[in-house]
């Protein structure tokens, strides 16, 4: 999947050189993987939810337990998966070898400058806290509505909720974007979600769940479509630092990709090691109330500290894009890029 999903998202660099056209092709994209996404959700609660809302213990905590018990393995396939990124990105820039004729540059010398390039760093760190974050939501809601909740019968309800709002806010956020800037829009997406998910820890009944999952969708949403809309941005600024070093493109997106797994690999981990230690029973119908807690804290405190210490790095971001204009128009601030000469 990764060898098709690095270069596939790459792809977004070549189809315009226009940043509107760019931008407008990532929103068609991030669209239609939510509604993939949805579609899946669909058919596959339908298959379980029957089994998910039975009303006997011993089912519902055999499902549960065969979670946990296989979770060890889980985390140890998907902290397998970030290393296929290096493969697909191998096999990306080896593909471009007439981007290379113009300047040889190797792939260790490639990484080393994207690695160095200042906008980068501070994206993918920024997304880095902020994927965390929400990885922590999504891997833990399930319990949550089980044990901290009781929300168990609406659980599939809410994730199509969620997923529905996400789908139908995806173009709002492409207009916001093109309206008042990506930066600017990053924050008023992801800081959305901070107050709601703690009125879901307070007040944990079904309609506020319903409301939370309905706002959460806006920033699920924006967490989804602005780093894939920034990222062009990063390399047309990269572009401008190194004019005589081209085609790296897959080395932006494919180490983005990597870190991404990686967020969620952590916020598998770090959701593992605080139940254990909680005292997590998988064959309770019931957990301890050191449990219910944790769920509480991976779900409410937990994501709003790292979306915060997320949106802090992005204040750092240089790269500002001017809204308003049809064309679109990016100010690259953070140094003085050499005038390149159109032939």
């Amino acid at each position: 999947m990764l060898c098709f999903h690095v270069p596939y998202s790459a792809l977004t660099m070549f189809l315009s050189t226009e940043q509107k056209e760019r931008d407008s092709a990532t929103a068609y994209r991030m669209t239609m993987e939510v509604m993939g996404t949805l579609v899946g959700a669909a058919i596959q609660g339908q298959i379980v939810a029957s089994a998910h809302t039975r009303k006997h213990c011993h089912n519902l905590t055999t499902a549960v337990a065969g979670f946990h018990g296989n979770i060890s393995h889980t985390e140890i396939v998907r902290r397998l998966v970030p290393s296929q990124d290096y493969l697909s990105q191998a096999v990306s820039v080896s593909s471009s070898s007439e981007r290379r004729a113009r300047c040889q540059v190797s792939f260790y010398k490639g990484f080393i400058l994207v690695m160095r390039h200042g906008p980068y760093l501070t994206l993918t760190a920024a997304f880095l806290f902020i994927t965390v974050a929400i990885q922590l939501v999504q891997s833990n809601f399930v319990l949550f509505c089980t044990y901290a909740a009781d929300l168990k019968d609406h659980f599939q309800n809410i994730v199509l909720t969620i997923l529905v709002s996400a789908v139908i806010s995806i173009p709002l956020w492409q207009w916001f974007l093109e309206r008042f800037g990506k930066k600017t829009a990053a924050f008023c997406g992801i800081t959305w979600i901070m107050p709601f998910t703690l009125m879901l820890v307070f007040i944990p009944n079904v309609v506020v769940a319903y409301v939370v999952a309905v706002s959460s969708g806006l920033s699920v949403a924006a967490s989804l479509l602005l780093p894939w809309s920034m990222l062009p941005d990063v390399v047309d600024d990269f572009r401008l630092a190194n004019p005589f070093s081209r085609g790296h493109e897959a080395i932006f997106y494919s180490f983005y990709v990597f870190f991404t797994k990686f967020a969620s690999s952590i916020s598998l981990g770090v959701s593992t090691l605080c139940l254990e230690f909680a005292g997590y029973d998988t064959g309770a119908c019931k957990q301890p109330a050191p449990v219910v807690y944790t769920l509480k804290l991976l779900i409410g405190a937990a994501p709003v500290a790292f979306i915060v210490t997320g949106l802090m790095i992005l204040l750092l971001y240089p790269i500002k894009t001017s809204p308003g204009l049809s064309q679109g128009c990016t100010d690259f601030t953070e140094h003085k890029r050499p005038e390149l000469k159109s032939k």
